[in-house]
Protein backbone atom coordinates (compact mmCIF):
# COMPACT_ATOMS: atom_id res chain seq x y z
CA UNK A 1 0.00 0.00 0.00
CA UNK A 2 1.24 3.53 -0.74
CA UNK A 3 2.41 5.01 2.74
CA UNK A 4 0.47 8.05 2.06
CA UNK A 5 -3.14 9.28 0.80
CA UNK A 6 -2.56 10.15 -2.73
CA UNK A 7 -2.75 13.94 -3.26
CA UNK A 8 -5.92 15.35 -4.75
CA UNK A 9 -4.62 16.21 -7.93
CA UNK A 10 -3.39 12.78 -9.10
CA UNK A 11 -6.73 11.48 -8.16
CA UNK A 12 -8.69 14.09 -10.01
CA UNK A 13 -6.27 13.10 -13.20
CA UNK A 14 -7.40 9.70 -12.74
CA UNK A 15 -11.12 10.20 -12.38
CA UNK A 16 -10.97 12.64 -15.13
CA UNK A 17 -9.23 10.32 -17.65
CA UNK A 18 -11.78 7.37 -16.36
CA UNK A 19 -14.97 9.55 -17.69
CA UNK A 20 -13.69 9.71 -20.80
CA UNK A 21 -15.21 6.40 -21.36
CA UNK A 22 -17.91 5.51 -23.78
CA UNK A 23 -21.38 5.17 -22.56
CA UNK A 24 -24.93 5.02 -23.81
CA UNK A 25 -26.19 8.13 -24.91
CA UNK A 26 -23.20 9.73 -23.72
CA UNK A 27 -25.24 9.62 -20.19
CA UNK A 28 -22.04 9.66 -17.97
CA UNK A 29 -23.59 7.32 -15.62
CA UNK A 30 -20.55 7.14 -13.17
CA UNK A 31 -19.82 8.69 -9.60
CA UNK A 32 -16.49 8.29 -7.46
CA UNK A 33 -15.93 8.66 -3.95
CA UNK A 34 -12.43 8.13 -2.64
CA UNK A 35 -11.32 7.27 0.68
CA UNK A 36 -7.72 8.71 1.41
CA UNK A 37 -6.77 7.22 4.32
CA UNK A 38 -8.01 2.96 3.01
CA UNK A 39 -6.30 4.80 -0.42
CA UNK A 40 -10.02 3.35 -2.09
CA UNK A 41 -11.57 4.98 -5.15
CA UNK A 42 -14.72 3.82 -4.81
CA UNK A 43 -17.01 4.01 -8.65
CA UNK A 44 -21.35 3.81 -8.25
CA UNK A 45 -23.63 3.41 -10.72
CA UNK A 46 -25.71 6.98 -10.75
CA UNK A 47 -29.39 5.60 -11.49
CA UNK A 48 -30.72 9.31 -12.51
CA UNK A 49 -28.70 8.68 -15.98
CA UNK A 50 -29.91 5.28 -16.58
CA UNK A 51 -32.35 4.71 -19.38
CA UNK A 52 -35.56 3.48 -18.42
CA UNK A 53 -37.36 2.17 -22.01
CA UNK A 54 -34.12 1.49 -23.86
CA UNK A 55 -31.78 -0.24 -20.54
CA UNK A 56 -34.34 -1.13 -18.39
CA UNK A 57 -32.30 -3.89 -17.03
CA UNK A 58 -29.01 -1.09 -16.64
CA UNK A 59 -27.35 -3.40 -18.57
CA UNK A 60 -25.79 -0.95 -20.56
CA UNK A 61 -25.25 1.61 -17.32
CA UNK A 62 -23.00 -1.55 -16.30
CA UNK A 63 -21.18 -1.23 -19.53
CA UNK A 64 -20.21 2.54 -19.32
CA UNK A 65 -19.38 1.99 -16.01
CA UNK A 66 -17.17 -0.62 -16.83
CA UNK A 67 -15.27 1.02 -19.33
CA UNK A 68 -14.55 3.82 -17.20
CA UNK A 69 -13.27 1.55 -14.65
CA UNK A 70 -10.91 0.14 -17.20
CA UNK A 71 -9.68 3.58 -18.27
CA UNK A 72 -9.09 4.34 -14.45
CA UNK A 73 -6.75 1.40 -14.06
CA UNK A 74 -5.15 2.62 -17.38
CA UNK A 75 -4.85 6.03 -16.01
CA UNK A 76 -3.40 4.08 -12.82
CA UNK A 77 -0.51 2.52 -14.33
CA UNK A 78 0.49 5.60 -16.07
CA UNK A 79 1.02 7.18 -12.88
CA UNK A 80 2.30 3.97 -11.92
CA UNK A 81 0.59 3.04 -9.55
CA UNK A 82 -0.98 -0.47 -8.86
CA UNK A 83 -4.79 -1.02 -8.85
CA UNK A 84 -6.50 -3.99 -6.69
CA UNK A 85 -10.02 -4.08 -7.96
CA UNK A 86 -13.15 -5.86 -6.85
CA UNK A 87 -16.30 -5.85 -8.52
CA UNK A 88 -19.81 -5.33 -6.57
CA UNK A 89 -18.20 -5.25 -3.05
CA UNK A 90 -21.10 -4.64 -1.40
CA UNK A 91 -23.76 -7.24 -2.02
CA UNK A 92 -26.21 -4.69 0.19
CA UNK A 93 -25.63 -1.93 -2.38
CA UNK A 94 -26.10 -2.59 -5.81
CA UNK A 95 -25.38 0.70 -6.94
CA UNK A 96 -21.39 -0.18 -5.41
CA UNK A 97 -20.12 -1.22 -8.91
CA UNK A 98 -16.14 -1.53 -7.63
CA UNK A 99 -13.33 -0.57 -5.03
CA UNK A 100 -10.04 0.22 -6.40
CA UNK A 101 -7.26 -0.09 -4.47
CA UNK A 102 -4.56 2.11 -5.05
CA UNK A 103 -0.79 1.47 -3.99
CA UNK A 104 2.47 2.07 -4.96
CA UNK A 105 4.67 -0.55 -6.76
CA UNK A 106 6.84 -3.16 -5.23
CA UNK A 107 9.90 -4.74 -6.77
CA UNK A 108 7.34 -8.02 -7.10
CA UNK A 109 4.49 -6.51 -7.90
CA UNK A 110 5.32 -3.19 -10.26
CA UNK A 111 2.53 -1.09 -12.47
CA UNK A 112 1.12 -3.01 -15.49
CA UNK A 113 2.89 -1.71 -18.55
CA UNK A 114 0.63 -3.37 -20.71
CA UNK A 115 -2.14 -0.95 -19.74
CA UNK A 116 0.04 2.10 -19.42
CA UNK A 117 0.53 1.28 -22.89
CA UNK A 118 -2.95 2.41 -23.36
CA UNK A 119 -3.07 5.57 -22.18
CA UNK A 120 -2.48 7.98 -25.21
CA UNK A 121 -5.42 6.19 -26.67
CA UNK A 122 -7.62 7.44 -23.67
CA UNK A 123 -8.35 10.81 -24.79
CA UNK A 124 -7.90 9.95 -29.05
CA UNK A 125 -10.80 7.43 -28.66
CA UNK A 126 -13.63 9.17 -29.77
CA UNK A 127 -17.12 7.51 -31.69
CA UNK A 128 -16.83 8.08 -35.07
CA UNK A 129 -20.71 8.09 -36.97
CA UNK A 130 -19.00 8.89 -40.46
CA UNK A 131 -18.55 6.53 -43.62
CA UNK A 132 -15.08 4.36 -43.57
CA UNK A 133 -13.23 3.27 -46.23
CA UNK A 134 -14.05 0.12 -48.43
CA UNK A 135 -10.42 -1.63 -46.56
CA UNK A 136 -9.39 -4.91 -44.91
CA UNK A 137 -8.66 -4.91 -41.14
CA UNK A 138 -5.41 -6.79 -41.08
CA UNK A 139 -5.66 -10.22 -39.35
CA UNK A 140 -2.86 -9.30 -36.97
CA UNK A 141 -5.14 -6.51 -36.20
CA UNK A 142 -8.02 -8.14 -35.81
CA UNK A 143 -5.68 -11.05 -33.43
CA UNK A 144 -4.55 -7.93 -31.10
CA UNK A 145 -8.19 -7.13 -30.36
CA UNK A 146 -9.26 -10.69 -29.80
CA UNK A 147 -6.66 -11.12 -27.24
CA UNK A 148 -7.64 -7.72 -26.11
CA UNK A 149 -10.82 -8.92 -24.97
CA UNK A 150 -9.80 -12.01 -23.83
CA UNK A 151 -7.58 -10.85 -21.67
CA UNK A 152 -10.83 -9.32 -19.25
CA UNK A 153 -12.88 -12.45 -19.68
CA UNK A 154 -14.96 -11.43 -22.92
CA UNK A 155 -14.99 -12.88 -26.63
CA UNK A 156 -14.71 -10.79 -29.45
CA UNK A 157 -15.65 -12.46 -32.59
CA UNK A 158 -15.62 -10.81 -36.20
CA UNK A 159 -18.41 -12.86 -37.61
CA UNK A 160 -18.79 -14.46 -41.19
CA UNK A 161 -20.65 -12.50 -44.28
CA UNK A 162 -24.40 -14.72 -43.10
CA UNK A 163 -23.81 -14.02 -39.50
CA UNK A 164 -22.99 -10.45 -40.22
CA UNK A 165 -26.45 -10.27 -42.63
CA UNK A 166 -28.32 -11.48 -39.04
CA UNK A 167 -26.65 -8.54 -37.24
CA UNK A 168 -27.55 -5.82 -39.56
CA UNK A 169 -31.35 -7.65 -39.82
CA UNK A 170 -31.44 -7.36 -36.14
CA UNK A 171 -30.06 -3.43 -36.06
CA UNK A 172 -32.64 -2.76 -39.14
CA UNK A 173 -35.28 -4.66 -36.96
CA UNK A 174 -34.46 -2.09 -34.30
CA UNK A 175 -35.10 0.82 -35.98
CA UNK A 176 -38.04 -0.09 -37.51
CA UNK A 177 -39.34 -0.44 -33.65
CA UNK A 178 -38.77 3.06 -32.91
CA UNK A 179 -40.82 4.45 -35.55
CA UNK A 180 -43.94 2.51 -34.72
CA UNK A 181 -43.04 2.82 -30.59
CA UNK A 182 -43.28 6.78 -29.54
CA UNK A 183 -41.87 5.67 -25.88
CA UNK A 184 -38.84 4.11 -27.65
CA UNK A 185 -37.23 7.28 -29.05
CA UNK A 186 -37.36 9.34 -25.05
CA UNK A 187 -34.41 8.46 -23.83
CA UNK A 188 -32.80 9.26 -27.33
CA UNK A 189 -34.72 12.96 -27.45
CA UNK A 190 -33.26 13.34 -23.58
CA UNK A 191 -29.88 12.33 -24.45
CA UNK A 192 -29.45 14.15 -27.80
CA UNK A 193 -28.44 18.15 -27.49
CA UNK A 194 -29.29 20.56 -30.51
CA UNK A 195 -28.78 24.01 -31.45
CA UNK A 196 -26.92 26.21 -28.97
CA UNK A 197 -27.47 23.37 -26.18
CA UNK A 198 -25.03 21.51 -28.28
CA UNK A 199 -22.24 23.81 -27.45
CA UNK A 200 -22.72 24.31 -24.09
CA UNK A 201 -24.09 20.91 -22.76
CA UNK A 202 -22.02 18.63 -20.73
CA UNK A 203 -23.10 15.20 -21.13
CA UNK A 204 -25.26 13.95 -23.68
CA UNK A 205 -25.01 13.40 -27.88
CA UNK A 206 -24.57 16.84 -29.54
CA UNK A 207 -25.96 17.55 -33.27
CA UNK A 208 -22.04 18.08 -34.13
CA UNK A 209 -21.42 14.07 -33.70
CA UNK A 210 -24.65 12.71 -34.81
CA UNK A 211 -22.26 12.62 -38.10
CA UNK A 212 -23.96 12.75 -41.43
CA UNK A 213 -26.88 11.54 -42.55
CA UNK A 214 -27.20 7.99 -44.22
CA UNK A 215 -28.03 8.47 -48.03
CA UNK A 216 -27.09 4.75 -48.90
CA UNK A 217 -24.47 1.68 -47.75
CA UNK A 218 -25.42 -0.71 -45.23
CA UNK A 219 -22.81 0.55 -41.95
CA UNK A 220 -24.96 -0.02 -38.95
CA UNK A 221 -24.91 3.83 -37.93
CA UNK A 222 -27.49 5.13 -35.34
CA UNK A 223 -29.51 7.98 -36.39
CA UNK A 224 -29.65 10.54 -33.59
CA UNK A 225 -31.55 13.30 -35.52
CA UNK A 226 -34.18 11.17 -36.19
CA UNK A 227 -36.71 13.56 -38.02
CA UNK A 228 -35.31 16.04 -36.24
CA UNK A 229 -33.30 19.15 -38.54
CA UNK A 230 -29.96 19.53 -37.67
CA UNK A 231 -28.19 22.81 -39.78
CA UNK A 232 -25.48 22.19 -41.81
CA UNK A 233 -25.60 17.91 -41.49
CA UNK A 234 -25.71 16.80 -45.09
CA UNK A 235 -25.92 12.97 -46.24
CA UNK A 236 -23.39 10.88 -47.53
CA UNK A 237 -22.72 6.96 -48.58
CA UNK A 238 -21.51 4.60 -45.83
CA UNK A 239 -19.80 1.29 -46.72
CA UNK A 240 -21.39 -1.54 -48.10
CA UNK A 241 -19.65 -3.87 -46.15
CA UNK A 242 -19.18 -2.69 -42.75
CA UNK A 243 -16.61 -4.81 -40.94
CA UNK A 244 -18.48 -5.74 -37.53
CA UNK A 245 -17.32 -7.04 -34.00
CA UNK A 246 -19.06 -8.91 -31.21
CA UNK A 247 -18.03 -8.61 -27.81
CA UNK A 248 -19.82 -11.01 -25.26
CA UNK A 249 -19.45 -12.70 -21.98
CA UNK A 250 -20.17 -16.20 -20.90
CA UNK A 251 -22.67 -15.37 -18.00
CA UNK A 252 -25.50 -12.63 -17.83
CA UNK A 253 -25.38 -10.38 -14.71
CA UNK A 254 -23.96 -7.18 -13.09
CA UNK A 255 -20.37 -8.71 -13.12
CA UNK A 256 -20.50 -9.92 -16.20
CA UNK A 257 -21.67 -6.65 -17.89
CA UNK A 258 -19.16 -4.97 -15.82
CA UNK A 259 -16.14 -7.22 -16.90
CA UNK A 260 -17.64 -6.53 -20.30
CA UNK A 261 -17.35 -2.99 -20.51
CA UNK A 262 -13.49 -3.14 -19.57
CA UNK A 263 -13.07 -5.60 -22.46
CA UNK A 264 -14.85 -3.24 -24.54
CA UNK A 265 -12.56 -0.08 -23.61
CA UNK A 266 -9.66 -2.47 -23.77
CA UNK A 267 -10.88 -3.51 -27.50
CA UNK A 268 -11.52 0.41 -28.06
CA UNK A 269 -8.11 1.64 -26.75
CA UNK A 270 -6.22 -1.34 -29.03
CA UNK A 271 -8.24 -0.33 -32.02
CA UNK A 272 -7.43 3.59 -31.83
CA UNK A 273 -3.45 2.83 -31.22
CA UNK A 274 -4.17 0.71 -34.63
CA UNK A 275 -5.35 3.77 -36.18
CA UNK A 276 -9.02 2.35 -36.89
CA UNK A 277 -12.17 4.76 -36.33
CA UNK A 278 -14.55 2.85 -34.24
CA UNK A 279 -18.54 3.13 -33.44
CA UNK A 280 -20.77 1.05 -31.02
CA UNK A 281 -24.55 0.44 -31.47
CA UNK A 282 -26.13 -2.12 -28.99
CA UNK A 283 -29.76 -0.58 -30.68
CA UNK A 284 -30.52 -4.19 -31.56
CA UNK A 285 -29.12 -6.20 -27.81
CA UNK A 286 -32.03 -4.08 -25.69
CA UNK A 287 -33.47 -7.24 -24.86
CA UNK A 288 -31.94 -10.23 -23.99
CA UNK A 289 -33.85 -12.65 -26.45
CA UNK A 290 -32.14 -10.13 -29.32
CA UNK A 291 -28.81 -11.09 -27.43
CA UNK A 292 -29.51 -14.67 -28.10
CA UNK A 293 -30.24 -14.26 -31.64
CA UNK A 294 -27.35 -12.49 -32.38
CA UNK A 295 -24.71 -14.46 -31.19
CA UNK A 296 -23.34 -17.16 -34.09
CA UNK A 297 -25.70 -20.14 -34.10
CA UNK A 298 -23.28 -22.40 -34.78
CA UNK A 299 -20.49 -21.75 -32.38
CA UNK A 300 -21.73 -19.25 -30.70
CA UNK A 301 -22.03 -18.39 -26.72
CA UNK A 302 -22.86 -16.42 -23.73
CA UNK A 303 -24.26 -13.27 -24.23
CA UNK A 304 -23.48 -10.38 -26.95
CA UNK A 305 -23.36 -7.06 -25.10
CA UNK A 306 -22.52 -5.05 -27.82
CA UNK A 307 -21.79 -4.93 -31.79
CA UNK A 308 -18.70 -2.70 -33.10
CA UNK A 309 -17.71 -1.01 -36.30
CA UNK A 310 -14.58 -0.76 -37.30
CA UNK A 311 -12.80 0.55 -40.12
CA UNK A 312 -10.15 3.41 -41.20
CA UNK A 313 -11.89 6.65 -42.10
CA UNK A 314 -12.53 9.77 -39.22
CA UNK A 315 -12.33 9.11 -35.36
CA UNK A 316 -15.14 11.88 -34.92
CA UNK A 317 -15.10 14.67 -32.42
CA UNK A 318 -14.73 14.51 -28.61
CA UNK A 319 -18.53 14.49 -27.19
CA UNK A 320 -18.76 16.99 -24.00
CA UNK A 321 -17.76 15.59 -19.96
CA UNK A 322 -19.05 16.37 -16.81
CA UNK A 323 -16.56 18.35 -14.71
CA UNK A 324 -14.61 16.09 -12.71
CA UNK A 325 -15.94 17.96 -9.24
CA UNK A 326 -19.57 16.92 -10.44
CA UNK A 327 -18.50 13.13 -9.99
CA UNK A 328 -15.87 12.98 -7.62
CA UNK A 329 -16.09 12.95 -3.75
CA UNK A 330 -12.56 13.08 -2.05
CA UNK A 331 -12.98 12.52 2.07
Amino acid sequence: MASRPLDNKTVTTLVSDATTAPSMHNAQPWRFRYLSAEHLLLLRADPERAMPHSDPDNRSLHLGCGAALFNLRVAAAHADLVTETTLLPEPGDPLLLAAVRLSAPLPHRPADTELSRLHPAVRQRHTSRHPFAEKDVPGDVRAALEAAAAREGAVLLFPGSWHAETVLDLVRDAENRDVMDREANEDVLRWTRLGEEAHTAVDGIPEYAFGPRKQGGRAPVRDFAGRRRVADRGTTVFENLPHLALLSTRGEGPADWLRAGQALERVLLEATLADLATSLTSHALEAPELRLLARDPATGTGQVHMVLRLGYGPRGPATPRRPVKDVLEIT
